[in-house]
């Protein structure tokens, strides 16, 4: 029998390993929200999934954006694929589960719209297709996964990789991950209003680049 504790203290060492490297992910954050921001004001969307957890994650996520964090604002476009449950059960049914996002990556998404997919092994084939053809149709992807490298991380436009072979600590720091894309995006919002409009004033966003974190060390490849 294992002493009381000792999950506790397991879970809570790996989580706050994670924490060093994860703490270098402030100017990719903040990068990314004011992007989501500018894009979803002027009317783009942002297509968002995931397989498990990292599905319920995904949710929570276009919540936060249809809703709101904090303050009262506009409602933004965000769509979880997976909560598209008929659509998603007849595209498993007819064309295999491998395509289930990339198919609705392929109906819904446009030219300037970002693609978000949460990974915690960044493996999963279902992802890395629907990467594949949201990048075709001209959207910008984003991936959140754990240690890399990983297919998902290589297909994908961005990455911000969590250093940390724990699953449960990757999808907790996911889950940060997206309280913060929220909190910055809001942060962003309140910046670009004109009150003399009472709107927001679309800005140009920046695409083409990867930057990738694990184990405590970035790289950055202009695209």
């Amino acid at each position: 029998m294992m002493p009381a504790g000792s999950l506790l203290d397991t879970h809570l060492t790996n989580l706050a390993a994670a924490l060093v490297p994860y703490r270098r992910c402030e100017s990719q954050l903040a990068r990314w929200g004011a992007d989501l921001a500018h894009r979803l004001a002027a009317g783009g969307r942002l297509l968002v999934a995931g397989n498990g957890g990292s599905a319920a994650e995904a949710q929570h996520l276009t919540a936060e954006l249809v809703g709101k964090l904090h303050d009262d604002r506009q409602p933004l476009s965000a769509i979880a694929l997976h909560a598209e449950t008929s659509a998603l059960t007849a595209i498993a049914n007819d064309y295999g589960y491998t395509d289930v996002y990339a198919r609705q990556v392929r109906a819904h998404g446009r030219r300037g719209d970002v693609l978000l997919l949460l990974s915690t092994s960044g493996s999963s084939p279902n992802l890395v297709s629907a990467a594949r053809a949201a990048r075709d149709a001209g959207l910008t992807t984003w991936a959140l996964t754990g240690a890399i490298p990983n297919p998902l991380a290589d297909a994908c436009d961005e990455v911000l990789a969590v250093a940390s072979p724990d699953t449960q600590v990757v999808q907790e720091l996911h889950l940060v991950t997206s309280h913060l894309l929220c909190e910055y995006l809001e942060q962003e919002l309140a910046a670009t209003t004109d009150p003399a409009l009472g709107h927001d004033v679309p800005a140009p966003v920046r695409a083409g680049v990867e930057v990738v974190l694990d184990g405590g060390s970035g790289q950055q490849v202009d695209a």
